[in-house]
């Protein structure tokens, strides 16, 4: 699935884009503003991603990872720091959002510092406690683990 659009070309991840991905991530994690993920993780996860790419290089990523028969999160969104604010992160996550559909997941989820961002792409502020103990897993190799202080958002896809 190539898109092309004014900011780039949207598609499915390669196996040779792993390098940027992981570099995207965890710049943001460095910062604290999200999840590291390992190399390791983003291989086996790759079939997960979206990326945007611009110029023959990868500048954003964006991640659909399924949870359940009707749950998944969007996930490990990125974008190269002087692109942002040109809606590429809306591109990413309109792709997973259209990927749930056709998989026919209802209920897409994010954990995110980013909640307004969210918000504007149709998703709603709900409390942690509702999703399931297994979307917690992750959580577990998280540094601020078990004091999170993200913010759950909620997306009913149909």
């Amino acid at each position: 699935m190539d898109n092309t659009c004014p900011e780039g070309t949207l598609r499915k991840a390669l196996i040779g884009d792993v390098p940027k991905i992981h570099e995207l991530i965890n710049g943001y994690a460095a910062k604290g503003e999200m999840l590291a993920r390992s190399r390791n993780e983003l291989y086996e996860g790759i079939r997960d991603f979206f990326v945007l790419e611009r110029d023959g290089s990868v500048v954003g990523c964006c991640a659909l990872h399924i949870n359940w028969e009707d749950l998944a999160e969007v996930r490990s969104l990125a974008v190269q720091l002087d692109t942002r604010h040109k809606g590429m992160g809306s591109l990413l996550v309109n792709a997973c959002l259209n990927e749930a559909r056709q998989l026919g997941i209802h209920r897409v989820y994010a954990l995110t510092y980013r909640a307004t961002f969210f918000e504007k792409l149709g998703f709603s502020r709900i409390s942690k406690d509702i999703l399931p103990q297994k979307v917690w897993v992750d959580c577990l190799k998280c540094p601020k683990f078990p004091n999170c202080d993200e913010d759950a958002v909620l997306a009913e896809v149909t």
